[in-house]
């Protein structure tokens, strides 16, 4: 009957979000068959398929995705009701699991997740961390529900929202015969024995950008003296005078002001760089992750 309820929402919601049957058996304690079984019901109430079943996952159709928002808005109000009736106050937890690249994970989603808190102490919040290639690789393999990235993947599966800026600087250290200098070109950039973050990092990804924008041939265009894997590997190389780098001016902040580095521009060249959040579109978002995003403006 079309006024009949719909049955096995929570059920629904947790393989939605989860983009697994198999994943939303172990949360919910049933088997596997269970849930498909369950989500088979309700797909024939609403004579539509809900998921795509697919290798190591499910991914909701058009149908899933706008069945989602109406699901956990009718699981959100018999919460509320059970509470108003009961007299206790509902509870709003859950885990909100993250990734984070190292720009965004160190300089910017410390201070983010406290004020999340405050609002949200009952969520428990996992981080994390890598370089962009990583963090949105973990995203796709449904390992967490939001990335936090300093670079786009050209991926048909990702969304990506800007919620922060930064740029890259030329960085040297206090002996260096720049250090009094604010600005420098491209070609004596380019003479430079250069310490770079490696590939697969959003900083590199973003000079690589710049310079092809620019008319140039990429990295392939500069002396690179070493490649290291974290910015704090980059820092202390370039503060002992062994080389020059192009980072993040969020990340030299502090040595910057303590005068351990000292930051150039380069003429010429758009350094700007945008920070991303992005989403795995083949999953819904718990509500959690939804409110996460209100928190940053989107």
């Amino acid at each position: 009957m079309p006024d009949d309820q719909l049955p096995h929402l929570e059920t629904f919601a947790e393989a939605a979000e989860r983009g697994s049957f198999t994943a939303a058996a172990r949360t919910l304690g049933l088997t596997q068959a269970a849930v498909s079984q369950r989500i088979a019901q309700l797909e024939q109430a609403l004579d539509a398929p809900l998921f795509r079943r697919e290798a190591g996952g499910a991914a909701l159709t058009d149908a899933g995705r706008q069945l989602h928002a109406y699901a956990r808005r009718i699981l959100a109000l018999h919460s509320e009701a059970r509470a108003a009736v009961s007299g206790l106050r509902a509870y709003a937890g859950g885990e909100l699991h993250l990734a984070a690249s190292s720009i965004p994970g160190d300089h910017l989603l410390p201070p983010i997740v406290a004020a999340f808190r405050q609002r949200h102490p009952h969520v428990r919040i996992r981080v994390e961390g890598g370089d962009t290639t990583t963090v949105l690789q973990l995203l796709e393999r449904g390992r967490v529900h939001l990335a936090l990235v300093g670079g786009k993947a050209d991926s048909p599966h990702l969304d990506f929202q800007q919620f922060a800026s930064d740029r890259l600087v030329v960085v040297v250290g206090p002996a260096h015969t720049w250090h009094r200098r604010r600005q420098v070109s491209l070609d004596e950039l380019a003479r430079q024995p250069l310490i770079l973050r490696e590939e697969g990092s959003g900083s590199r990804a973003c000079l690589e950008r710049a310079l092809i924008s620019a008319g140039h041939e990429g990295c392939a265009g500069l002396t690179i003296a070493l490649e290291l894997g974290t910015n704090e590997a980059v820092k202390q190389t370039v503060a002992q005078g062994k080389g020059v780098a192009v980072l993040s001016e969020l990340s030299v902040r502090q040595e910057v002001e303590a005068g351990r580095l000292h930051t150039l521009e380069v003429t010429g060249l758009s350094l700007e760089r945008p920070i991303f959040v992005a989403t795995d579109r083949r999953r819904a978002l718990p509500p959690i992750a939804q409110a996460f995003l209100t928190h940053l403006g989107l």
